[in-house]
């Protein structure tokens, strides 16, 4: 379990919020502006908070009363970003393998032929990032995050580089990751129209938490997903 409780100051902005983040896809919807990413970028640890604490599973990562901050690197996050930020170089293997031989051996709960099918990846491990569509390439992304064994998956704006029916691909397979490896998934979405596939959303406005709920895919989004 994930829980947040903090306030930051961030310019002009304030981010407040008191949230428990369980196993499961959460999408952390709302417009822009309203501090989902400065939210997650708190998670990570790349950002500092001014004030609460963040902690998972009993673990604290950020503590202001008590000084308490885990640097990022520490945290055990997997983060997708907007843009796959694919090593150009290497293969979708090197990629995946990159983010798995940054843990020592002992602590690698994933492997990499599970990942590679999990995402659909098994046909593109010996191609190139240019040789690959958006969608792959964010596949290859997600891919690597889990590489990494992480205790939680960050996503921000996973879907916003692509089409309609590669967004919701996307979103479906950031649900599958959660169910599937019982992992705690946090993606920043501003879509609603990848919602339905979430096990959880949060809807965040102008810095504070507007709302939680538990959605259903319904046949119309199963509609929706196929076209």
């Amino acid at each position: 379990m994930l829980d947040i409780a903090i306030r930051h100051q961030q310019g002009g902005f304030s981010l407040e919020a008191v949230l428990q983040i369980g196993e499961g896809l959460t999408a952390l919807f709302g417009p822009s502006g309203s501090g989902k990413t400065t939210l997650i970028n708190l998670v990570a640890g790349l950002v500092r908070p001014e004030q609460g604490q963040i902690r998972l599973s009993g673990e604290t990562w950020s503590d202001s009363d008590h000084g308490v901050f885990l640097p990022a690197h520490r945290r055990r996050i997997g983060y997708v970003f907007q843009e796959p930020r694919l090593f150009p170089h290497m293969t979708v293997r090197q990629n995946l393998a990159y983010g798995e031989r940054l843990l020592p051996r002992t602590e690698r709960r994933e492997s990499l032929p599970r990942i590679a099918d999990l995402l659909h990846l098994s046909p593109l491990l010996d191609r190139r990032p240019q040789h690959l569509s958006g969608g792959e390439k964010q596949r290859v992304s997600i891919a690597r995050a889990l590489a990494g064994s992480p205790s939680v998956i960050l996503a921000d704006e996973p879907t916003a580089a692509l089409d309609a029916k590669n967004g919701l691909a996307v979103m479906e397979l950031l649900a599958k990751v959660a169910q599937d490896t019982r992992r705690a998934v946090l993606a920043v979405t501003h879509d609603h129209r990848t919602l339905p596939y979430a096990d959880r959303i949060i809807t965040i406005d102008d810095g504070r938490i507007a709302g939680s709920e538990r959605p259903k895919l319904t046949e119309k989004a199963v509609e929706m997903a196929a076209h």
